[in-house]
């Protein structure tokens, strides 16, 4: 009761504003998706059309897209095995291609089950998570086999124990969305046995982590783990990030105070001082009524601090791209136009990252706010060749 009267109360004093400040909002992102139709992309600045934007990846990885698209189009998991066992102890790179394949395995078993759901409608879903036996068919059944025939592989219980939780994340209303995290830990677990020193494992636990609210002391004794194996492993910073937060079972304040933590210890030549515009993005308000929010001293020194952290990594590194996508977010919105084309120049053509992969529509999000940063960038004059 007490929760509603104070937001009968706010909403009496702040009404007034935060109507036409959502109607501007609104009229904005319409704005900026009417831009991105508008737009060539490949005129002027030889922006990648929309249609084409890649959601697997936050990068370019040439040779994850080759052994992806092979083992999609034979419906064969050799290709993407033989992609993880080449990787060998890269682990951020281990990482980010652990999550991606997960991610397209479990893309691929939505369209499938979407196509079967439009053949034959009136045959609800069982739940769950399955796999057809059906030949030829398109629905990761290479997944499955692949853990059928090769158990002893970490590689593959390190994706099928990812792809589990993407599974669980997707739908947290199922009846099984319980029991599927559970079986993720476990394979988690089995993956750790496979490959001990592998931190990968130990990563997708802390999604599990997260979405089954560990006590902290389990949290803490699995992030002690990890650490002593990656301590500078960036992927894992992100992900351990959200159960600290006010949306998982800490608060701003943690959040805040475990980025910096690992900000000021920082050796050069790591993206952790970037992990404070992460625990900014983790706590940015539903509807902002302060103008000027994105040019506070607080965002501008978490902006300061990515830029700095992408300019001394090495370009290829794979957990840079997750870095320069936020900042295309923070640096639009504070209306640093220069900066944003710079960073879209490096990571256009990709929107598997924060904060377009929290939309509905990770490509249209995207689009919408490249064409904000080529409206603002034209605008004061900027033209492609002062790129």
């Amino acid at each position: 009761m007490e929760a509603l009267l104070v937001l009968i109360a706010l909403t009496a004093v702040f009404g007034v504003l935060i109507a036409p400040a959502m109607r501007r909002r609104r009229q904005r992102l319409e704005g900026a998706q009417g831009f991105a139709r508008a737009l060539d992309p490949g005129a002027g600045y030889g922006f990648v059309p929309t249609e084409q934007l890649d959601v697997r990846l936050p990068g370019p990885d040439h040779e994850f897209v080759e052994a992806l698209e092979e083992t999609q189009r034979t419906q064969d998991w050799q290709p993407v095995a033989r992609l993880l066992a080449f990787t060998g102890d890269e682990w951020e790179l281990r990482w980010q291609r652990v999550q991606s394949i997960a991610g397209a395995a479990a893309m691929e078993l939505a369209a499938a089950r979407a196509l079967g759901a439009a053949e034959a409608p009136g045959k609800g879903d069982a739940g769950g998570v399955s796999f057809s036996k059906e030949p030829g068919r398109r629905d990761a059944s290479w997944l499955r086999e692949w853990r059928t025939d090769q158990p002893g592989d970490a590689g593959g219980a390190e994706v099928y124990a990812q792809f589990l939780v993407w599974q669980a994340v997707a739908d947290p209303a199922s009846a099984d969305h319980r029991i599927i995290l559970e079986e993720a830990r476990t394979v988690c677990q089995e993956a750790v046995r496979l490959a001990p020193e592998d931190p990968t494992p130990h990563i997708t636990e802390l999604f599990v982590a997260r979405h089954l609210s560990y006590r902290r002391a389990d949290f803490e004794e699995l992030w002690a783990t990890l650490r002593r194996k990656a301590p500078n492993h960036m992927g894992a910073h992100i992900a351990a990030l959200p159960y600290w937060s006010e949306k998982g079972s800490g608060s701003r304040a943690e959040a805040d105070a475990f980025a910096q933590t690992a900000a000021a210890h920082a050796p050069e030549g790591t993206l952790l001082p970037a992990l404070p515009l992460f625990a900014v993005y983790e706590h940015l308000p539903e509807v902002n009524v302060v103008s000027g929010l994105y040019q506070s001293a607080e965002i501008e020194k978490a902006v300061e601090a990515a830029e700095y952290a992408v300019d001394q990594v090495e370009g290829e590194h794979p957990v840079r791209p997750h870095v320069l996508h936020l900042l295309v977010c923070f640096l639009v919105r504070a209306e640093r136009y220069g900066e944003a084309m710079e960073a879209l120049r490096v990571v256009d053509g990709y929107v598997g990252a924060v904060p377009w992969a929290d939309a509905t529509d990770p490509a249209a999000h995207y689009a919408a706010y490249r064409a904000l940063a080529v409206a603002g960038w034209e605008s004061a004059g900027g033209e492609r060749a002062q790129l």
